[in-house]
């Protein structure tokens, strides 16, 4: 490494970290609020086994966790259009990782609503709770707080994911970066950069990971 390189990783630094807070960190933070309400209202269809709805759940997991998800990015934003159907990169991005994420997060919450003592959901019957009420006072709370520790892996691997955003135009971190080795050709440097920057915002997310787990851990002790 040179100084000319250090030059270029230090002026690209900012340019790269920039695309994160604007486009990166927004995109992830906008999917996984989708794909949560995604994942309660599947888990909950499931549980609750309603059927013909079941069914429609079941061959949503199933399509999008069988699927890459590379394609189901190529399917909405390059296939669309040839039936007429134009969605810009965001929001195509944001559709596809919302529902893809929301796949894998409903089978994360449906496993944590299921691992609840089944004597509490009587208990709520016993004392006149709807099933409504029992799933949102008791039931839901405790599951989300179990199935914690999974969905916050899911959003850091979901922090990765969006890198492949860059492969339907959207100018996000991998796309600046790109930017950048052409009119550089400083590829190996570059790419590291970008991956130590990743590699930041997943530890800061791990750090708050680890004291949302230690909050709640003293919650449910007390």
């Amino acid at each position: 490494m040179n100084e000319r390189v250090w030059e270029i990783l230090l002026d690209s630094f900012g340019k790269i970290l920039l695309k994160g807070l604007e486009v990166t960190l927004p995109l992830t933070i906008a999917s996984f609020a989708i794909a949560i309400v995604i994942g309660v209202v599947v888990a909950l269809i499931q549980v609750a086994n309603i059927k013909g709805l079941k069914q429609i759940c079941r061959f949503y997991v199933w399509i999008i966790r069988g699927t890459p998800i590379l394609v189901q990015l190529y399917v909405i934003f390059f296939g669309l259009p040839s039936i007429g159907i134009v969605i810009d990169p965001f929001p195509s991005a944001l559709l596809v990782f919302g529902i893809n994420t929301g796949a894998y997060a409903s089978e994360t919450i449906r496993a944590a609503i299921e691992s609840i003592d089944k004597g509490q959901i009587e208990a709520g019957y016993c004392v006149g709770m709807t099933y409504t009420q029992i799933m949102a006072r008791i039931v839901l709370p405790q599951a989300l707080r179990v199935a914690f520790p999974s969905l916050f892996n899911i959003l850091i691997s979901l922090v990765k994911d969006t890198s492949l955003a860059s492969s339907i135009t959207l100018v996000e971190m991998i796309r600046q970066t790109q930017y950048v080795i052409a009119r550089t050709y400083e590829a190996f440097w570059l790419y590291l950069e970008v991956g130590l920057i990743y590699l930041i915002f997943c530890t800061v997310l791990t750090k708050i990971q680890s004291y949302g787990e230690k909050k709640l851990s003293s919650y449910g002790g007390q």
